[in-house]
């Protein structure tokens, strides 16, 4: 598997997932110094003439990167990936999806995390110009603003077991 193929998880020096890289990025962080492996693959290595370095699965930076407040931007696919890709009326995931204002635009609903979920076309259909109590259509979640690690958490698609606890999952 080529470097670039492979992610690494790369945690602030306090320990706080940042982001997700490729292993060649978190290879030039640990030979330049700028980052310390806290897991790796056990039976995946990086081969040079004369040595082998195990793969790194977990970095963490040796020194503190101040990270501004991250603010996840309102978009489809944002909502889309906090809503699991799920209507949130009647649970399919096979239906074309789209977004609905729980409270109508017409009635002063507005572009917001908590009045936005995903929801399939006939749902919304039915659901027409009304609040899902007044419709009788009881979301299966309240919608809420993500955080950055739970959008990280939901774009990933398998998550290594020694990434768990530092994405807030049980093991």
């Amino acid at each position: 598997m080529p470097l670039r193929n492979a992610k690494v998880l790369l945690l602030n020096s306090s320990y706080e997932p940042l982001s997700i890289c490729d292993a060649q990025k978190a290879i030039v962080l640990l030979f330049c110094g700028k980052a310390v492996t806290v897991s790796h693959h056990p039976d995946r290595f990086i081969c040079t003439v004369s040595d082998a370095y195990p793969l790194p699965s977990v970095v963490r930076l040796t020194f503190y990167v101040r990270v501004p407040y991250k603010k996840i931007m309102l978009n489809r696919k944002n909502i889309f990936r906090r809503d699991n890709f799920q209507c949130q009326y009647c649970g399919s995931t096979e239906r074309t999806l789209t977004i609905d204002h729980m409270l109508p635009r017409s009635r002063g609903g507005e572009d917001s995390w908590e009045n936005l979920i995903t929801a399939c076309g006939p749902c919304n259909s039915k659901k027409g110009n009304r609040t899902p109590k007044e419709a009788g259509m009881p979301p299966m979640k309240t919608p809420i603003r993500p955080s950055h690690i739970m959008l990280m958490r939901k774009f990933i698609t398998t998550v290594a077991e020694d990434w768990k606890p530092y994405l807030f999952m049980s093991r």
